[in-house]
């Protein structure tokens, strides 16, 4: 009876200890820089992530089709609005906000690729211990497999490759993490954007992937 018992607490703590799919923190700051198959886009960002409110700010610059380019813009996927945003001009456009939110978790159903460190584990303190996974969402725009790589502990996002049978494949690279909003002003229209014109829905902008 003894050894049955002992067996099951084994078996129980060998399921615990294995990494489980997971949710980022709802709130957090940050960089990120995003690089594109088939659009050639390249570009740095500083972002701010509201999950619990579905919203998105990102200021970035990059690369697209060998101009460069800089944009500001405001997600309110409850809304379905997206504002770009020119502080400088004190100018806002405004457009539907057509694509899915995603959020930063991993899915119940993905598929653990492995875990290993990311620097050196010679050293207490030189390395982070992270867990890759790997699966399919279902989008507006038709099947995403994805390969994401969380931290351990704290499922803080450090690198996703999406790929889709239209645009190839996506790097988005996470960096200098915050958990929590730097500034919640970000997650806020300018007052100047309330007076927001419509952008043409067919003026070509660098698409922004998350």
């Amino acid at each position: 009876m003894r050894a049955l018992a002992l067996l099951v607490c084994l078996s129980v703590g060998c399921l615990a200890q294995r990494p489980q799919p997971c949710s980022s923190p709802p709130l957090m700051s940050g960089g990120l820089s995003v690089s594109t198959q088939s659009e050639n886009l390249v570009a740095f960002a500083k972002y701010t992530y509201d999950g619990l409110g579905r919203r998105i700010r990102l200021s970035d610059f990059g690369f697209y089709d060998n101009k460069t380019f800089h944009l500001d813009v405001l997600l309110l996927y409850n809304q379905g609005v997206m504002y770009k945003i020119n502080n400088r001009d004190q100018t806002c456009l405004k457009r539907r906000l057509n694509t899915d939110f995603i959020p930063l978790a991993i899915p119940k159903d993905a598929s653990h690729v492995g875990q290993v460190v990311l620097g050196s584990s010679s050293v207490p303190g030189d390395g982070i211990l992270v867990n890759t996974w790997t699966g399919a969402l279902q989008t507006k725009k038709g099947i995403a497999k994805y390969v994401s790589t969380v931290t351990e502990f704290g499922c803080i996002p450090v690198s996703t490759l999406f790929s889709t049978n239209r645009k190839g494949w996506v790097v988005v690279s996470f960096f200098n993490n915050i958990i929590g909003l730097a500034d919640p002003q970000d997650l806020t229209p300018p007052p100047f954007c309330s007076t927001a014109r419509p952008e043409e829905e067919d003026q070509e902008t660098p698409t922004l992937f998350f």
